[in-house]
């Protein structure tokens, strides 16, 4: 082929120093390694969202471990008759209950109710959830038919009826642990569904794989390589699972068949306030606006934890 170039011509080649190649292709030696939560953490920290709905939970945190930072009014010990369904008052900023006790005392008293059947319940469900998902995605074969089965029977039975019927039976012996148990031992194949799925597809990563040729034994796989690398659906789960508990309780103690009467919790209150809605609305307003902002800063928390930890959402932002 012929030639454009003069024989005066000369050809000139820059030193890749100073090219562009040579800061596209630049390696800072002291950068940190990227990983899936490290990302996760810088997207998650320019999210209002997340500020608003962590400021909002770790209020409430506060509210149920020290109850009296906040009031001094004993929810129970001060009520009288000649203050029924009276509204606000010198000290008691949100009115009276129909028993004339102070309703902004019992919605800070049963703040610490409400969150720890939310807790125990979400603690329960992860794992359950976490032990029979893991075991049925690694191992396969019968295992798996085995616990899907069980898993397919328990999600078949709506977890609020079971706990309904349960309660019933049990109604003698209600408390915050029993209440827990007839929620979370039937709300648990959701989350096992998830991890089985994420496990089904991180078991055939090359990083299992290479554990296996060098002899790495089974459990060790599963508990130090598999299972850290799907847990993050989890983590999603059981920040919105918390929510739903919390709204399990509430709703049993609203049929009368949750926690006892005397026990101070939001769902008792909106139970008892029900027959006066029409004659004094805030006994049962407020703390249903107590419940409903608590549950929405947890589901918004785990939505925002679902984006940060799904690259592919992160990638359309």
């Amino acid at each position: 082929m012929p030639s454009n170039t003069r024989p005066d011509q000369q050809h000139f080649v820059a030193p890749v120093e100073e090219t562009p190649v040579a800061a596209v292709d630049a390696v800072k030696a002291d950068g940190k390694a990227s990983n899936l939560w490290r990302d996760a953490w810088m997207d998650i920290r320019r999210r209002p969202m997340f500020w608003i709905s962590a400021a909002i939970i770790v209020l409430v945190v506060i509210v149920a471990l020290f109850p009296n930072l906040f009031t001094q009014t004993p929810p129970n010990n001060d009520c009288q008759l000649a203050n029924s369904n009276a509204g606000p008052a010198p000290g008691h900023p949100l009115g009276f209950t129909k028993q004339g006790c102070d309703i902004y005392s019992r919605i800070i008293h049963g703040t610490s109710t409400s969150l720890s059947v939310g807790l125990i319940v979400t603690f329960l469900i992860a794992t359950l959830g976490i032990l029979f998902g893991s075991i049925a995605g690694f191992y396969g074969g019968w295992v798996d038919s085995v616990l899907s089965r069980l898993g397919d029977i328990f999600f078949s039975i709506p977890y609020i009826l079971a706990a309904v019927v349960i309660m019933s039976v049990f109604s003698k012996y209600a408390n915050v642990w029993i209440i827990s148990l007839a929620i979370g031992i039937f709300a648990w194949p959701a989350t096992a569904r998830v991890l089985r799925a994420e496990i089904l597809r991180v078991k055939n990563a090359d990083f299992v794989m290479a554990a296996t040729a060098l002899g790495v034994s089974r459990r060790t796989i599963l508990t130090r390589h598999v299972l850290p690398n799907s847990i993050a659906p989890v983590i999603v789960i059981t920040t919105i699972g918390l929510a739903s508990a919390i709204v399990a309780e509430a709703t049993l103690s609203f049929l009368g068949v949750g926690l006892p009467s005397t026990t101070m919790s939001w769902g008792n209150d909106i139970s008892q306030a029900q027959v006066d809605l029409r004659t004094a609305p805030q006994t049962l307003i407020l703390p249903s606006i107590a419940l409903s902002v608590t549950v929405l800063s947890f589901i918004m928390l785990g939505e925002v934890i679902r984006d940060a930890l799904d690259p592919k959402a992160r990638a359309r932002r």
